[in-house]
């Protein structure tokens, strides 16, 4: 942890940097997000057994190419989760140990890539949307004793983000942001050789963060 940590505050200065050669066009935001997040599993024999709370926080870049339009990326570490119910299902002859509630508890590095829409201004208020692609890469997945499961869970995840919200301008270009983001998960992220399923990543983001 902490050489993420560490690693992400050198991203910042870089981007910092870079801000400051181009004021007009680039946007760096420090994100700190709550959130629920849920497996949806396709397959008989495996359900979701609710939502697990998490959180993301790390560095959102804006890079503008018109006054209200921005490409975004960033960096942020993604911990998130779910918890699934494994149970028999005929001649399946799944071993004892396999079956029951299972708590997934998961870390991502997550690299957004979208579009940022931004209306005017508005006394210090202005509007702004987003959605694109949510690509990540696990970097730690444990069961509810803490368990490693890395061979459980696959290495790459690929879904969509789409939300928005409000911006708080407290003067020059600082800002603060407040928002709701659905993310909607693509591809099978468990691995488990007793399931031929599809268990995909859902996601409720609720996003707080600083615009410098």
């Amino acid at each position: 942890m902490k050489k993420i940590i560490l690693s992400l505050g050198l991203i910042l200065i870089v981007f910092s940097s870079v801000k400051g050669q181009e004021a007009n066009s680039i946007r760096l935001s420090f994100v700190v997000e709550p959130q629920f997040s849920w497996l949806r599993p396709d397959v008989d024999g495996a359900e979701s057994r609710g939502s697990r709370g998490g959180y993301n926080f790390g560095i959102v870049l804006d890079r503008f190419f018109a006054e209200n339009y921005a490409f975004s990326t960033g960096l942020t570490i993604n911990t998130t989760g779910g918890k699934l119910k494994y149970s028999d299902v005929e001649n399946a002859d799944i071993p004892e140990p396999e079956l029951g509630d299972k708590d997934y508890k998961l870390r991502y590095l997550e690299i957004p890539l979208g579009l940022k829409l931004r209306s005017n201004d508005f006394r210090r208020f202005n509007i702004y949307g987003r959605f694109g692609l949510s690509p990540q890469i696990n970097i730690e997945a444990k069961d509810d004793n803490d368990n490693n499961i890395n061979e459980q869970v696959r290495l790459f995840d690929l879904g969509y983000h789409l939300g928005g919200g409000l911006e708080y301008s407290i003067g020059g270009s600082n800002a603060f942001m407040f928002g709701l983001t659905y993310h909607n998960g693509f591809l099978d992220i468990t691995d488990e050789p007793y399931f031929d399923d599809k268990t995909t990543l859902g996601r409720l983001v609720f996003e707080i963060g600083f615009i410098f």
